[in-house]
């Protein structure tokens, strides 16, 4: 019998929309999650500690600010998090994304990964840490399915 309400952190690039994909993918199959992820509109989260701390005349210290703002919130949502997903697209670095593995890793949470195959070696530690490294988004909504229903489908 699945058990409801759990919560699922949807981690890594924003420039597409494999968020709302994983997102459908789960309420086609039934499931109940409650999805969480960061800011996805990339100026509000690269803006956000000046635009509420006061500028920064060097570009270190405004993306040190804005670090710092938006690990409010991850920290935060991880720790609320069941599972936390971890997408690394190959147009951008995602560094970002590999705080937020490592973090979850550190806190106990079960991690996926998902990637093209091409950048597993480069991804070789991150991936180490997760519980299944994914190339589809289908398969993510799979195993969601499976470790909430224990339903293998198809």
């Amino acid at each position: 019998m699945a058990e409801s309400n759990w919560t699922v952190y949807l981690s890594g690039e924003i420039h597409t929309g494999w968020r709302e994909e994983i997102i459908a993918g789960a309420k086609a199959a039934g499931l109940d999650v409650q999805f969480l992820s960061p800011v996805t509109d990339h100026g509000s989260s690269d803006d956000c500690g000046v635009a509420i701390l006061g500028g920064e005349a060097e570009s270190f210290w405004h993306d040190n600010k804005g670090a710092k703002v938006n690990a409010i919130r991850t920290r935060t949502l991880i720790d609320r998090s069941d599972i936390v997903v971890v997408r690394f697209g190959d147009k951008y670095r995602q560094w970002n994304a590999a705080f937020d593995a490592g973090y979850a890793a550190a806190k106990g949470k079960s991690i996926v990964t998902i990637h093209d195959p091409a950048l597993g070696h480069a991804l070789k530690e991150v991936d180490g840490a997760a519980m299944a490294v994914a190339e589809t988004l289908g398969q993510v909504v799979r195993i969601l399915d499976y470790a909430i229903n224990g339903r293998l489908a198809g």
